[in-house]
């Protein structure tokens, strides 16, 4: 319920990701150059991923702009558009056009919640406005409690949850707030992010112990909490030839990422943060398709399932191109995996 599926050659290549790793819905990012901030590019952006692989079911977004205003988000519902986007300013990529003034888009929040769309929030502020020992993180919920509270039946999702102070915040919101926990947030510490460029991401990973508590989330059988991938792919080359820190941000992890859950799920058993006990078929049922389901309106599905089986299959390294020209880096590259395909159920 996010992932990012860039454009051009990029979209080529990745789009048909989606169904590698297990996932036919997904929730499209909107933050493409110039961001998607019209209905008719949302459709045309729809249109170009459908052709891609018309077997993946697209719910398409636009970005929080001024632009975006309370008319366009009457013609966004008309046209069948999910949601709408939010990117603090500057906070992660593609966001130099985000929102600077929360307040501002009141109107547009107000007709979202009267049209029955979800406000999908990148729940960070800019480092200036974080106080002295606060995450990023921490620092915007606050204004996530804010627009709670002023647009009670507006859904809305904290997206892609870091910290364990941001399950306590959503948790205290009313059943019209969700989560999405991703796959690279269940292993990934800041440790990791801040010495591996196929590990660094917005919003970067946190401590052992924030880690710890999304592992639990995932197994708490809460609806409020479901999953979203944010995989987020870079050419391989801008990955790899930056100076340490200096990576472009994003996890690639779509082609394996059902998988990837499983193994963070294992590894915390193994370290006895969660039990084998706490791992059961309806809580990952929950988590990876039906409280997202759920939260989106979108219809239960029955007609295919995906099986897993353990058969010494390893990450590969990258994909690439038939020509060689776009190859991005997988996450947990050589890791042993479940082998993942689809059957009718």
């Amino acid at each position: 319920m996010h992932v990012h599926l860039r454009q051009a050659e990029m979209m080529e290549l990745v789009a048909p990701t989606v169904r590698q790793g297990g996932v036919d819905t997904v929730f499209v990012m909107p933050n493409l150059v110039p961001p998607i901030t019209t209905v008719e590019r949302a459709l045309e952006y729809k249109s170009q991923l459908q052709k891609v692989d018309s077997n993946v079911h697209y719910l398409m977004s636009l970005f929080l702009h001024p632009s975006v205003t309370p008319e366009v988000i009457v013609q966004a519902a008309k046209a069948g558009i999910t949601g709408v986007k939010m990117y603090p300013q500057g906070v992660t990529t593609n966001s130099e056009n985000g929102v600077a003034d929360v307040e501002a888009f009141y109107p547009t929040f107000a007709a979202m919640e009267q049209n029955d769309m979800v406000l999908n929030l990148h729940g960070e502020v800019l480092e200036a406005l974080a106080p002295a020992g606060t995450t990023l993180e921490e620092a915007f919920l606050p204004t996530l409690k804010k627009l709670h509270d002023r647009f009670p039946r507006l859904r809305i999702i904290l997206e892609h949850c870091t910290t364990s102070a941001a399950l306590e915040a959503v948790k205290a919101c009313g059943p019209t707030v969700g989560a999405t926990i991703t796959a690279h947030h269940l292993y990934l510490t800041g440790a990791d992010a801040c010495c591996d460029p196929f590990a660094f991401c917005k919003p970067i990973p946190k401590k052992p112990t924030d880690r710890d508590a999304l592992l639990k989330a995932v197994v708490s059988g809460n609806p409020k909490f479901f999953f979203g991938s944010d995989s987020a792919p870079h050419q391989m080359l801008s990955k790899t030839s930056a100076e340490q820190g200096k990576a472009p941000a994003g996890v690639f992890t779509q082609p394996v990422v059902t998988q990837l859950v499983l193994m963070a799920l294992e590894e915390g058993i193994e370290r006895g943060d969660i039990s084998n006990a706490d791992v059961t078929q309806e809580k990952l049922e929950g988590f990876l398709s039906r409280y997202g389901r759920k939260f989106y309106k979108l219809p239960e599905t029955s007609d295919t399932k995906i099986v897993l089986e353990r058969k010494g299959e390893k990450i590969g390294a990258s994909v690439k191109s038939d020509d060689n020209k776009t190859e991005v880096g997988i996450s947990r590259a050589g890791t042993e995996i479940f082998s993942l395909t689809w059957e009718s159920a």
